[in-house]
């Protein structure tokens, strides 16, 4: 068994499964003050063996994620992103430099859709990233997600508030104008980098997916947990876990 672990920037999403099953024996996310937490909710489950862990959070929650799992007898795996693995392969300029969880992301895209995509991860950040056909990583943008877009104009105006508004077509209070301007600001990013790739198929992923994908009108695909289908692919094909 082997536990994959996206660490985020707000949430540890986790993924407990044998390495030949495509399915989850047990999955889910929890704010970092919940870590502790963690080993209880694995306790019905087979003990993992291998522990994957793709780290965006720092140093101080990976060393709390070892601490609260020091009870399993587990090989752990610090994941780094790297020039190419598990048939895609890296185009920043120092590979090691693209966001772990961007790279995983990346590897779970192309163990699920052939052709070329369009990876998105909607969180605290949100990530636009272009995967061709052929498995080559050509670029993508970072943006401010948007929660993180409202805390910004609540905190750095002086009559603006935490706006929670609603979607309209002309929003008529400030709440929703805040709300759906946020709102577009993700979806215009997301369909100007798709309209420069428009053969593509966007795969959407990230806690904020399900509130962007209903207005795309690109070609989308809502999944799960990226970064971890990549973390269990990379097992698969780059450790050689069994």
């Amino acid at each position: 068994m082997m536990l994959c672990l996206d660490c985020g920037n707000s949430r540890i999403k986790y993924g407990l499964s044998a390495a030949t099953d495509d399915r989850w024996r047990c999955s889910g996310s929890l704010e970092h003050a919940a870590l502790a937490s963690l080993p209880g909710l694995l306790a019905p489950y087979p003990p993992p063996q291998h522990i994957l862990c793709a780290n965006v959070a720092g140093e101080a929650i990976e060393a709390q994620l070892r601490a609260v799992l020091h009870g399993f007898a587990a090989q752990w795996h610090s994941v780094r992103s790297t020039a190419q693995a598990a048939g895609v392969r890296n185009g920043y300029q120092n590979p090691g430099q693209l966001g772990v969880d961007r790279w995983c992301a990346l590897l779970g895209a192309r163990s699920l859709q052939a052709g070329n995509l369009l990876v998105v991860m909607a969180g605290t950040a949100t990530t636009i990233d272009v995967l061709d056909a052929e498995g080559n990583f050509r670029g993508g943008l970072i943006l401010p997600g948007q929660s993180l877009m409202r805390q910004a104009l609540a905190r750095d105006t002086a009559a603006l508030p935490l706006a929670e508004g609603a979607c309209e077509r002309w929003p008529q209070t400030t709440a929703d104008a805040i709300h759906t301007g946020t709102l577009f600001a993700q979806l215009g990013a997301i369909e100007r980098v798709w309209a420069a790739w428009p053969d593509s198929i966007c795969l959407l992923s990230g806690g904020a997916s399900p509130l962007l994908a209903p207005h795309l009108t690109c070609p989308t695909r809502q999944i799960a947990d990226l970064p971890l289908l990549g973390l269990r692919q990379l097992a698969r094909q780059e450790l050689n876990i069994s």
